[in-house]
């Protein structure tokens, strides 16, 4: 579904990708393991059109798309849940969810998507008037990503959705995400609780300097001394 070849990107004169290739394969989860500054924000930011490259190529579905502008990659599924949550803390939960309706094909399933997203999430119908800002970290986190659904995806890219949150909620999130992957959407995962997202993930893509230096069925990764060591740590 997703090709990525030889990508390059910099901040100013700051190589942070360098010659980086990948490729997350149609309804499968996927994820990018790598330390702080490694490079998997940018990975995923390049995809969505928000930075740009130096060199390389993106292909989704069988076309080239790293030329297009963001909203274009939008139009076509390729939809990133930012770090941080970023919702809109004066408007209400069913403002939110309804920007992220905006494409032409979202409007038109508009009410059967905010139906899916409650269905994921009750407790955002329960609320649905309520300000977004006023929401708890986990709250603001499943509207996030109920406002990403919104925007009909094919693959959803989800940058750090357990930072901040209780233990509790973090496992909540994963099984959320599994049922999203579940229902047909590929997830491809940008996640500091590596234990968690290599449980969950089909593949994993190990990231160092903005390389590419292992990659491997997740189940495998997530028994690999190495990255036990260096990512896992204590949860194993």
């Amino acid at each position: 579904m997703l090709e990525v070849k030889n990508l390059s990107v910099s901040y100013g004169d700051v190589p942070v990708l360098r010659q980086f290739s990948f490729s997350v394969n149609e309804k499968s989860v996927v994820t990018l393991v790598g330390a702080n500054a490694a490079g998997k924000t940018t990975t995923i930011k390049t995809i969505s059109g928000l930075l740009p490259s130096q060199s390389g190529e993106i292909w989704f579905e069988g076309e080239r798309v790293d030329q297009l502008p963001a909203h274009h990659r939008v139009e076509r599924g390729i939809i990133q849940v930012p770090e941080g949550r970023k919702v809109f803390p004066y408007m209400s939960i069913y403002e939110n969810l309804l920007i992220g309706a905006y494409t032409k094909n979202a409007r038109k399933q508009m009410k059967s998507s905010l139906e899916y997203v409650y269905s994921l999430f009750p407790i955002l119908e329960e609320r649905q008037s309520q300000m977004a800002g006023t929401l708890s970290g986990g709250q603001q986190q499943m509207l996030a990503i109920g406002r990403g659904l919104m925007s009909l995806p094919k693959i959803l890219m989800l940058d750090e959705p357990s930072l901040g949150l209780a233990p509790i909620i973090v496992s909540q999130m994963f099984s959320i995400l599994k049922e999203i992957n579940d229902q047909g959407t590929t997830v491809l995962l940008v996640e500091q609780n590596v234990y968690q997202s290599l449980r969950m993930s089909d593949y994993a893509f190990v990231i160092e300097n903005g390389q590419l230096v292992k990659e491997g069925e997740a189940r495998s990764l997530s028994e690999d001394p190495e990255i036990i060591k260096a990512y896992i740590g204590i949860h194993a």
